[in-house]
């Protein structure tokens, strides 16, 4: 077992991705806080614990798990739940940040509260219990932090909040490893493909076939989407960057689906221009001549405007 005498956090681990990692965690040999408050899809109350029904499978499989029910939107929630993981196993030796939600619109019709909520729950939620673990962390000279983010970072239609904060949790990613890498903890974030509640359900999937209708979508990619793989499949990759053995492995972004795991190459130029003079300022004529055959070149419109 990889993980034997290491404890940690496993956030929203009550269904989807969360749980199959904290299942792979606990049997690797891990001592995992399940934290899930129960929420529905859009963050709204239910009275479900799915917490409880995860930490009874992995104590019926011979592992060691609590729940906890806590938002890990609170700051104090967040400090507490770290607490918990000491105080009940000695250390706090991982953080995976998991807990998320979706407020799906389209820019026009989104509320500022559907923006508010999808960052306090995504970005502040990561950072809230990244702030909290590191500072333990720092004091042990170890730890494995593992943020969610999608890859929504590129752009995604009627979830400009989700992206935007999926976006933000790579750069607090990268961040974190900077910061906190000579002390030696790591911080790497996942980008999945899983069927999930979160990801697949009737409205995203009348969502998807008016994008294939509009040309949003290509065949393909719709046919991708219907035959999205299970978050088993993710759990893997999130265990291993939980080991010791990854320890040079820091400030990554990952992509996990089915038989496939990928890197991101990016932060770096792709292509430049330049003007040879003593003060080397671009006119704004100059630029309407030049960008389109040299940085633009070959590069579509994402989304060409339409015809009136």
């Amino acid at each position: 077992m990889n993980l034997e005498g290491k404890s940690g956090i496993v956030t929203g681990s009550g269904r989807g991705i969360g749980r199959d990692v904290a299942l792979l965690l606990a049997k690797e040999g891990a001592s995992v806080i399940v934290n899930d408050p129960g929420v529905g899809r859009g963050g709204e109350e239910t009275d479900e614990r799915p917490a409880d029904e995860v930490v009874a499978a992995i104590k019926a499989a011979g592992g060691q798990a609590t729940a906890n029910f806590d938002s890990v939107a609170e700051y104090d929630k967040a400090g507490r739940m770290v607490a918990q993981c000491v105080e009940t196993y000695g250390s706090i030796d991982f953080v995976v940040n998991v807990a998320g939600m979706l407020r799906e619109r389209m820019i026009w019709n989104m509320t500022e509260e559907d923006f508010d909520q999808v960052i306090l729950v995504h970005l502040k939620g990561h950072w809230n219990m990244c702030t909290h673990a590191v500072k333990v962390m720092r004091g042990q000279r170890y730890g494995r932090i593992v943020n969610f983010s999608s890859d929504a970072f590129k752009g995604s239609v009627g979830q400009c909040n989700y992206a935007a904060a999926k976006a933000g949790i790579i750069g607090l990613t990268r961040s974190i490893a900077r910061e906190a890498g000579r002390y030696g903890i790591t911080a790497n974030a996942m980008c999945p493909l899983a069927a999930t509640r979160m990801t697949v359900n009737d409205a995203v999937i009348a969502g998807w076939k008016r994008r294939l209708d509009s040309g949003l979508l290509t065949q393909a990619q719709y046919e991708s989407r219907m035959a999205m793989p299970g978050p088993e499949y993710v759990a893997p990759m999130v265990a291993y960057l939980c080991t010791e053995e990854s320890g040079d492995v820091n400030g990554q972004l990952f992509h996990a689906e089915r038989s496939r795991i990928h890197t991101y190459y990016f932060g770096e130029e792709a292509r430049s221009i330049y003007k040879h003079t003593e003060d080397g300022m671009f006119t704004v004529d100059e630029l309407i001549e030049t960008v389109p055959a040299s940085l633009m070149e070959g590069i579509p419109n994402i989304a060409p405007a339409e015809d009136a």
